[in-house]
């Protein structure tokens, strides 16, 4: 079994909801799992929507010398894969084989071109296999 796993967005987001504490702390347990035993990743995709939602929407919004922190300290040792060429190709695909719009698409098509065995999401449909990938939503009691 892999036990890889890939982070979507939400993760990161929740990591900072102070209004929803149980959220936040399993979120935070996950970025450090990720970055503690290097078995969980991101994609570039997820650097770009965290960062516009921390800096846009994030209330009080994080200051661009935070966001600069912490794309050094926690996304970007976590981000190994860029979108490219063969990234959209096969998101397509996905998307096509999967109904997943074309953003979701393109997490699952990274989550799987990383090797990940598990997709951590909120917003994807949970327990469903795609390939060889498990999308899990972490936030439903096991």
């Amino acid at each position: 079994m892999n036990d890889k796993f890939f982070i979507d967005t939400n993760i990161f987001v929740y990591s900072f909801d102070s209004n929803n504490p149980v959220k936040q702390k399993i979120s935070q347990g996950m970025i450090k799992k990720a970055l503690g035993d290097q078995e969980g990743c991101i994609s570039s995709q997820v650097i770009q929507e965290f960062l516009h939602v921390s800096s846009k929407k994030f209330s009080p919004a994080l200051s661009s010398e935070n966001c600069l922190k912490y794309l050094h300290t926690v996304l970007s040792p976590l981000c190994e894969i860029f979108t490219s060429i063969d990234l959209y190709r096969a998101t397509i695909e996905i998307s096509e084989r999967w109904k997943y719009s074309f953003y979701d698409s393109m997490i699952i098509t990274a989550a799987l071109q990383t090797n990940c065995g598990i997709l951590y999401s909120e917003d994807l449909q949970h327990n469903q296999k795609v390939q060889t990938l498990t999308i899990i939503n972490p936030f439903i009691p096991s």
